[in-house]
């Protein structure tokens, strides 16, 4: 393990962040973390249930997130409350950052769904990430973003999606 990173069992508070606001704060438990990515457990954080239309998520649901400090997403697994899976959502976001017992995430609106089978590849937000003017702030982001999505996507069509996390 390297000097920056978090020892196994000690809790962290996940923070997302959208347009320059929390969107999200809630604690975890790290599972790994090897210097490039951690990997944290959670329970679903938000409040009820929320129905995507082809998954829901809620209460009970466990979530296995993985974050990388040198890449644009984050992968989250997520099981059911009797740990079957439901599959796998993925939030393209600036590197993770780590300090001082959080995880700070930058949410850059766009998303990847994988069901269980892997049978379906949903990208997700596309609108959402036109609208929020990061192409013209941030050119380079922006490209950063898509490309990240782009990779997730041809990962999960191509069956090799879950060498990302064993």
């Amino acid at each position: 393990m390297s000097a920056s990173s978090t020892e196994a069992g000690t809790r962290i508070e996940v923070i997302l962040v959208k347009a320059g606001r929390t969107k999200l704060r809630y604690p975890a438990s790290v599972l790994s973390d090897d210097g490039t990515r951690l990997t944290v457990h959670a329970p679903w954080a938000a409040k009820g249930t929320r129905d995507f239309g082809f998954v829901r998520f809620e209460p009970g649901d466990v979530f296995t997130e993985h974050y990388w400090r040198d890449r644009w997403y984050a992968v989250k697994e997520v099981r059911d409350s009797d740990a079957a899976l439901k599959g796998w959502y993925c939030d393209i976001t600036r590197p993770a950052v780590v300090q001082d017992g959080e995880l700070i995430a930058e949410d850059l609106d766009l998303d990847l769904w994988v069901s269980a089978d892997g049978a379906t590849v949903l990208r997700l937000d596309e609108d959402e990430f036109s609208e929020s003017g990061l192409a013209e702030r941030d050119p380079e982001a922006a490209a950063r973003a898509v490309a990240a999505l782009d990779e997730l996507e041809l990962l999960a069509k191509l069956g090799q999606f879950t060498a990302l996390i064993d």
